[in-house]
C-alpha cells in the first residue's frame, strides 16, 4: 500500500514545474498506473517513430528491469520509475558515457533536493552511504532515421518493507535519509526531468562525455577501491582509478598497468 503521506503522480504538476528548455523540448509526456516497463514501452514507440523527447512514466512496473535481466522493484506510488526517449545525431561511438552522464545528472538533482552523501557507482548504481538509492538503465536501437536511446531511472522513495525484503544488496530509500514523509514526487519528477534533458543537450552539443569527466569523478565512490569486475568471458580484479575521457572504468591491475574496462554487460563489486 502506498504511504499515506506520498502524492500520487500528477501529470499537469509534472509539466508545469518543467524548466522552460526542458518543456520545449520534452515532445510529450505520459504518465501510467501500471505498466510493463517503462523503457520497453518507450523503445517499442522508437521503432514506430515517435520522436525524441518522449517521457513516460508509471506509477507501477510490473516487470522492471535493471541491467543484466535484474529485476527492479517498483512497488506502487512508492517509488520513481520513468524513462525518456531520445535520438542523437552523434555517431554511435560518441555516445560511450552517456550511461555515466545519466547517473550525473540523477546525482545533481539529488544532491541539491538535499541528499548531500550522494555519489555513483560506476556505471549506473546511485549510491548513499554504499547503499543502492536508484539505478539506470540505457538501452538503445538504430532505425533508418538514426540511433535513439532509452534512458530509464529507477529510484526509492518510500518502500515498503516487506516489500523490500526481497532485495538482495544494501539499499535505501529517500524517506529515510530525509528523515520525512513528506517528499514530493511530482516536484522531483520534473527536477529529474529537466535535469536529464538540458544534460543530453549538452552531451550533444559538447560533443561526448569528455567534458563531463572531471565533474563525474567528484561523485564517484569507487576510485581507489579494490573491485571485481565480472565480464562475460572473464574476470579481472584490481583498483579502479577512475574513468577516462570515453566513460571507461580505468583498471589498475597487479602489473601496475591501467586497463580500460567498458560494456554493457560488466558487473562490478567491490572487493574486501
Amino acid at each position: 500500500m502506498m504511504a499515506a503521506s506520498l502524492e500520487l503522480l500528477d501529470r499537469e504538476l509534472i509539466v508545469s514545474a518543467l524548466t522552460v528548455e526542458a518543456r520545449a523540448r520534452v515532445s510529450q509526456l505520459e504518465l501510467h498506473s501500471v505498466l510493463d516497463s517503462t523503457n520497453t514501452y518507450l523503445l517499442t514507440g522508437a521503432l514506430t517513430g515517435w520522436p525524441s523527447g518522449v517521457v513516460c512514466l508509471a506509477e507501477r512496473q510490473s516487470k522492471g528491469r535493471g541491467r543484466q535481466g535484474r529485476d527492479w522493484l517498483t512497488p506502487f506510488g512508492t517509488g520513481l520509475a520513468f524513462s525518456l526517449l531520445w535520438r542523437f545525431t552523434l555517431p554511435p561511438p560518441a555516445l560511450s558515457g552517456l550511461s555515466l552522464v545519466t547517473g550525473l545528472a540523477v546525482a545533481r538533482v539529488l544532491r541539491d533536493f538535499g541528499v548531500t552523501e550522494v555519489g555513483l557507482k560506476w556505471p549506473n548504481d546511485v549510491l548513499w552511504r554504499g547503499r543502492k538509492l536508484g539505478g539506470i538503465l540505457l538501452e538503445s536501437g538504430a532505425t533508418a532515421d538514426g540511433v535513439h536511446v532509452v534512458a530509464g531511472i529507477g529510484l526509492n522513495i518510500a518502500l515498503p518493507r516487506q516489500d523490500a525484503a526481497a532485495i538482495d544488496q544494501p539499499w535505501v530509500d529517500l524517506r529515510e535519509i530525509l528523515q520525512t514523509e513528506r517528499i514530493s514526487r511530482n516536484h522531483l519528477a520534473a527536477w529529474l526531468i529537466s535535469e536529464l534533458v538540458e544534460t543530453f543537450v549538452r552531451f550533444q552539443d559538447q560533443g561526448g562525455f569528455a567534458s563531463l569527466a572531471a565533474e563525474w569523478a567528484r561523485f564517484d565512490r569507487i576510485a581507489g577501491q579494490r573491485v571485481r569486475l565480472n565480464l562475460p568471458q572473464a574476470t579481472l580484479t584490481g583498483i579502479a582509478r577512475g574513468v577516462d575521457a570515453t566513460g571507461a572504468l580505468l583498471l589498475e591491475t597487479a602489473d601496475g598497468r591501467l586497463q580500460p574496462c567498458i560494456g554493457g554487460e560488466i558487473s562490478l563489486r567491490l572487493e574486501p
